[in-house]
């Protein structure tokens, strides 16, 4: 049991930053994403024996976690990202480039939103992504696809707020 625990352990301090990481990109908010990977964790760690791909297993828990929260409240949620000022670079185009972005994704559906994050962000193959999501490489090739192309739609259509560029990272 001590070993166990040891080994649960090493794998959060190991990819803690990976998977909050995800979580924000799904989430949307820092805050937010951290309770989600606690929310995660606290589940995964009763069932650390019997799992055999921790982090594909996490991915999935974190995933099933968000669309229930989302479900449950379901009201309209403005993200705002207010960065401290750093006495560095201007990072006045990137920050604003972001946000577009995360406000783009916020208006994907969260399986949508899923299916870009794991595949785009995480940067697993279309075959990792329908098993973590438990639906055909098909259902997720056309997902991304539909989810590209709407954010593509959405980036374009908004006007860039002045002296920004638009984001040119969302791959066609």
């Amino acid at each position: 049991m001590a070993a166990d625990d040891e080994h649960f352990r090493e794998f959060v301090e190991t990819r803690y930053v990976d998977l909050l990481r995800m979580a924000y990109h799904l989430t949307g908010s820092a805050q937010d994403a951290e309770d989600l990977v606690q929310a995660a964790l606290v589940k995964v760690m009763r069932r650390w024996r019997r799992i055999d791909d921790p982090m594909a297993y996490l991915r999935r828990v974190m995933i099933n976690q968000h669309i229930s929260v989302w479900r449950r409240h379901r009201m309209h949620e403005v993200v705002t990202a207010f960065f401290p000022e750093r006495p560095t670079r201007d990072m006045t185009e990137t920050v604003a480039e972001r946000r577009a972005l995360y406000e783009a994704m916020r208006e994907l559906t969260p399986r949508t939103r899923a299916v870009i994050v794991l595949r785009y962000v995480v940067d697993l193959p279309e075959a990792e992504v329908a098993a973590a999501l438990g639906c055909s490489v098909g259902s997720v090739k056309s997902r991304a696809s539909r989810g590209l192309a709407r954010l593509r739609l959405t980036l374009a259509a908004d006007p860039a707020p002045t002296g920004t560029t638009k984001m040119t990272g969302v791959a066609p």
